[in-house]
């Protein structure tokens, strides 16, 4: 049996080539109604523009009912319907296929490249925890999970600044966020030599105010990167000093050297080819302009500056029912603490805020409510947060902790099983080889780095919208499907492939949450 995993692209591929050249026109089946007979469809119309009258060559048909491959699903039957052309796989055997192997489904693809290198910048996390506005925490919310996704995918990461300041480390953790920490600033004695030499003529012998060393001209080097680069039109004069020289340096320190453990290889090692690694500034809509600046700055001042610069802007964050007229950071996470607990008091019973058992939980909940609701919108667009006692609750369908509830229910019903087996009412759970999947057949319902200019993209929203689509799925599944049944054995059978598919969710779902920085729980 092939042992390279199946894959819905590697699927569609397939799927397209066997129909020949043109357009791709096979779809994944999504709609639980049409999951009952079908996985795919090539659409009747998008068929019409490739044969005539929409009608498919018998040959063709024979193919595609054929149809192997690297990482190919196999197909038990294909045929023409009203809809178009729909196809069945080999349920029995995908399921096989897959849950024999939840390990590998659940562990992210390696990249094509190996040794690909982004240096992350988010700027906000320079300021103190009480100044974090709402819109930069979202910044720092899509970096610190951008981060763990491209490690995930095996691209050497650095993350900069290091954060100084204890409180905005305190914050971080609270937040679990995994930032860096460090004790000094970067020197930025050679950039400040080079700097006065650039901006020496362009005060004209004025005074200028302390930690200001002058004003440079930005105006020819936009020129240069051409007006399809996407800087702004009005970048004209920069206003030099110390603190940007001090950002400047510790940028350019960790561009050039590299931690032990990042990459073998590539550490500590200076001038190991700027060029070969992506620098990606993080930042609010508020202060792309003064980070354009900053990208300049460096282009003019260092030699050796990256050429690879691109910059992921976040969107506004809107409040509705905000307590005040500006809500920093901590404010919002004390907020939404408050109403965790206050929700479990009302589901409980009791005061459990000051309970050491339900600290850690109402923390994770607190961080996951915030997270969900900050990442699950793509992060170019406007944010808009309503404060609602509502978007904590386990009951609706888009919230973190209703992702939470429902990891927590699947520890519950691991551990039944455990408790159950360990009193004699069930036997020790089978080889997964031994499993006849059959038994499930009616139950189953990252950076564009090459895109030109100056921006970038990210889809960061599409683990939580992943999660909380599957959390749906499972929630819906474990109401219809009685799990652990009656200890008769001739259900046991069934019993245990319907565990193994619920094994698969958890393993996927802890492989979710960890991109996110947030730890199972067993109960809520």
């Amino acid at each position: 049996m092939a042992t390279r995993r199946l894959g819905v692209g590697e699927t569609l591929g397939a799927l397209n080539a066997a129909l020949g050249p043109g357009s791709p026109v096979w779809i994944k089946e999504t709609r639980t109604r049409h999951l009952r007979s079908r996985d795919f469809l090539a659409p009747h119309r998008a068929l019409q523009a490739r044969f005539d009258d929409g009608q498919v060559p018998e040959h063709l048909l024979h193919a595609l009912a054929c149809l192997q491959g690297p990482g190919v699903a196999p197909v038990l039957r294909c045929a023409p319907t009203p809809a178009g052309l729909s196809l069945q796989l080999q349920r029995p055997a995908v399921f096989e296929r897959v849950l024999s192997a939840v390990a590998a489904y659940a562990t992210p693809a390696l990249p094509a490249l190996p040794g690909q290198r982004v240096l992350l910048h988010c700027p906000a996390l320079r300021s103190s925890p009480c100044a974090l506005r709402l819109s930069q925490l979202r910044t720092v919310l899509v970096a610190d999970h951008l981060a763990r996704a491209l490690r995930a995918h095996g691209v050497c990461v650095r993350l900069v600044p290091a954060v100084q300041d204890p409180h905005m480390l305190t914050f971080l953790q609270q937040l679990r966020v995994d930032w860096p920490a460090a004790s000094e600033r970067a020197s930025s004695h050679s950039l400040r030599s080079h700097a006065l030499e650039e901006v020496i003529s362009a005060h004209d012998g004025r005074t200028l105010s302390p930690g200001i060393l002058g004003r440079l001209c930005l105006k020819e080097l936009v020129e240069e990167q051409g007006r399809t680069a996407g800087y702004d039109s009005n970048l004209d004069n920069c206003l030099v000093t110390e603190d940007l020289l001090s950002v400047l340096a510790e940028l350019q320190e960790a561009l050039w050297h590299w931690p032990e453990d990042s990459h073998p290889g590539l550490a500590g090692s200076p001038d190991t080819g700027t060029d070969s690694c992506l620098v990606v500034h993080v930042v609010s809509c508020e202060e792309e302009f003064q980070q354009q600046k900053l990208d300049l700055l460096w282009r003019k001042l260092v030699d050796k500056a990256p050429l690879r610069q691109k910059h992921l802007i976040c969107g506004p964050v809107k409040v509705a029912g905000a307590p005040g007229p500006l809500m920093t950071a901590p404010e919002y996470y004390k907020f939404r603490h408050a109403q965790v607990c206050k929700a479990s008091a009302l589901k409980h019973g009791g005061d459990l805020a000051h309970d050491p058992a339900w600290t850690e939980i109402f923390g994770v909940l607190s961080v996951a409510t915030i997270k969900f609701e900050m990442l699950s919108t793509a992060p170019q667009s406007q944010l808009f947060l309503a404060l609602a006692d509502k978007n904590i609750s386990t009951k609706g369908t888009k919230s973190g902790t209703f992702v939470m509830y429902n990891c927590a229910r699947l520890a519950t019903l691991f551990e039944s099983y455990k408790c159950s087996m360990e009193q004699g009412l069930y036997p020790t759970f089978p080889p997964v080889s031994s499993l006849d999947f059959s038994l499930l057949h009616d139950e189953t319902a990252m950076l564009d780095c090459t895109a030109p200019g100056l921006h970038i993209t990210a889809r960061t929203e599409m683990i939580c919208k992943f999660l909380v689509q599957l959390s749906m799925d499972f929630s819906s599944y474990y109401n219809r499907v009685h799990i652990l049944g009656e200890p008769r054995p001739h259900r046991f059978g069934q019993m245990f492939v319907r565990l193994q598919l619920l094994r698969a969710v958890r393993e996927v779902l802890h492989t979710g949450l960890a991109m996110l920085g947030l730890p199972p729980l067993s109960h809520i």
